[in-house]
């Protein structure tokens, strides 16, 4: 036998499923981002200073600054979908 008939066992099934849960969670979080920084430029009672401050959070410290945006004015966000 040659090596190219054991290619089940060069990427094995729990691999696969590592990949592909890494994957979603990458699309997941790049939406959250989306979602997040369209939802600064969309809010209205924001200032322009505020809006640019979440923002330089988001950009610089993503995963923080989403959390503590999502934490702090995440509840309102469904009623800004609409506007």
């Amino acid at each position: 036998m040659d090596g190219s008939m054991n290619l089940a066992y060069d990427y094995p099934v729990l691999g696969a499923f590592w990949t592909v849960m890494w994957v979603v969670l990458g699309f997941l979080w790049l939406v959250l981002l989306i979602g997040v920084i369209v939802d600064v430029f969309r809010s209205s009672d924001l200032s322009g200073l505020a809006k640019a401050s979440w923002l330089v959070l988001v950009i610089i410290i993503p995963f923080i600054g989403v959390l503590i945006y999502v934490a702090v004015r995440g509840g309102d966000m469904s009623s800004r979908v609409g506007r």
